[in-house]
């Protein structure tokens, strides 16, 4: 069996491929928000319409409620969780407010295939150690991940479950070290396009002297792939970025 970290680095670079090659023009699709914290709880239910490229969402708070434009919230759906994006956030008891920006695809360089005279090629990987999970098959890649000295105060992909009939993930938790901030995603293929299905998201949050947990459970369904922009606002040309905040 291939080394893990050969191994995950094979799936890093093709699910980088497939985000780039395979990106919707467009997406529509419902979104569902369950959010808990210090006793409370707080649904967000919107449909959403999303030029992919720059991230510019039309949401519109359901049933009949405000129509907001800025970036997706939480996230745009179609996300490579191994790039370099970024995510900060604020949460109280009455908002929470988030900021995506989805990255780059990351490509690590693998060695070329073994020549004569060679026994074994050992590829490092020094921002992750990666190794295979106790159930982890040839034709079910999953893989647990532990962080170096160089994954910094970033996220970094704890759990990595691939689908056999895509090879591209079909679960990925990402933990920020050295903080308890963690989000889980759940990808499935809709009409050929690799997309989320459903998000997860915790942290401990600090308001005056009270720390609490927030939690926050998005599933996503009813997707379309129009080629044309869905609505007139979101048919010019894609800019630098969107708006930078996102909140319910």
């Amino acid at each position: 069996m291939t080394g893990a970290d050969l191994a995950f680095a094979a799936l890093v670079n093709h699910t980088g491929t497939t985000y780039t090659s395979a990106m919707p023009a467009y997406m529509t699709y419902v979104e569902r928000t369950h959010v808990l914290g210090n006793g409370q709880s707080k649904d967000i239910d919107r449909s959403v319409m999303v030029r992919v490229a720059d991230n510019v969402a039309i949401m519109h708070d359901l049933p009949q409620g405000a129509v907001r434009t800025g970036e997706a919230f939480p996230v745009l759906p179609y996300f490579d969780p191994f790039s370099t994006f970024s995510f900060s956030y604020f949460a109280n008891l009455k908002r929470i407010d988030i900021t995506f920006n989805p990255g780059k695809p990351y490509y690590f360089p693998l060695p070329p295939p073994p020549q004569p005279g060679i026994d074994a090629i050992v590829p490092y990987i020094s921002e992750y150690a990666p190794q295979y999970a106790a159930d982890s098959t040839p034709q079910a890649l999953h893989f647990t991940v532990e962080p170096t000295a160089r994954t910094g105060n970033s996220f970094y992909p704890t759990d990595v479950r691939e689908d056999p009939s895509t090879q591209l993930p079909s679960h990925v938790t990402l933990q920020v070290n050295g903080s308890d901030m963690t989000i889980g995603l759940d990808y499935g293929m809709v009409d050929g396009h690799w997309v989320l299905t459903r998000g997860t998201w915790s942290a401990t949050e600090h308001v005056f002297v009270s720390t609490f947990k927030v939690e926050a459970v998005t599933t996503f369904t009813d997707y379309t792939f129009p080629a044309q922009a869905p609505d007139p606002r979101l048919a010019a040309s894609p800019t630098p970025s969107p708006a930078a905040t996102a909140s319910p």
